[in-house]
């Protein structure tokens, strides 16, 4: 069953076009990495997703029209984001942060906790104090909290300690076995994104160029529209 349909996808700064053609399907339980060079149009293809940029096209959820709905209504229909930089809520508690924007459902602070132990042990210590990694934990955990239909991973590993990278993967993992959560992942690392996801999209200078199963993903496709 489709979850999330994008179809020639467009999007502007400004006067500036960033988006002029991205096509991107998931189906619910689905986990799909969204790739390309820096500055090819991912993030700004999450901003049109939540409606945190005005947007062109076709972009669905469930069969429901996104472009009509404000950022905070999409979250309400499902979508959990975890932005590039974390964004905690930086004087609030752990445990504060968790339950900030919490909806009903299967994620409550236990399950995230033992998802993340590391946070159960510092619930009542401010997000400020945490280490970068805890901090990804923390928002990772935050928007599960919201229990999405649809988790966007927006370089969710970058600048972290490799021990604490292969945490979050761990977690990638148990979340794609244990969950029908959708998830839409951006990163650079190729290995990891390879051994989680069940599908590809590559974007190049703001148009999707590849689309189909990672293992359909060749060297030389990845060396051409990924490689530095």
């Amino acid at each position: 069953m489709t979850l999330l349909r994008i179809e020639n996808l467009s999007a502007s700064y400004g006067v500036s076009q960033a988006l002029f053609g991205v096509d991107l399907e998931m189906a619910q339980g689905e986990v799909t990495a969204l790739m390309g060079r820096n500055g090819m149009g991912k993030t700004t293809t999450v901003k049109a997703i939540c409606r945190m940029i005005r947007s062109d096209g076709t972009l669905m959820l469930d069969g429901q029209d996104l472009h009509v709905l404000p950022s905070h209504k999409v979250a309400r229909k499902g979508v959990g984001l975890v932005p590039e930089g974390r964004r905690c809520f930086a004087d609030l508690t752990v445990r504060e942060n968790l339950i900030a924007a919490a909806r009903p459902g299967e994620w409550t602070l236990h399950r995230v906790t033992e998802l993340f132990p590391r946070l159960g042990e510092r619930f009542s210590q401010r997000a400020v104090s945490l280490s970068g990694g805890e901090q990804q934990m923390l928002a990772i955990g935050r928007a599960l909290m919201t229990n999405p239909r649809l988790l966007i991973l927006d370089e969710a590993t970058e600048g972290l300690a490799p021990i604490v990278r292969q945490e979050i993967w761990a977690a990638l993992h148990r979340l794609r076995q244990e969950t029908n959560v959708a998830i839409l992942l951006i990163d650079k690392s190729l290995k990891e994104l390879a051994a989680v996801s069940d599908k590809a999209v590559i974007l190049e200078r703001g148009r999707t160029v590849w689309s189909g199963d990672i293992t359909d993903l060749t060297p030389e496709i990845s060396e051409k529209y990924v490689g530095v």
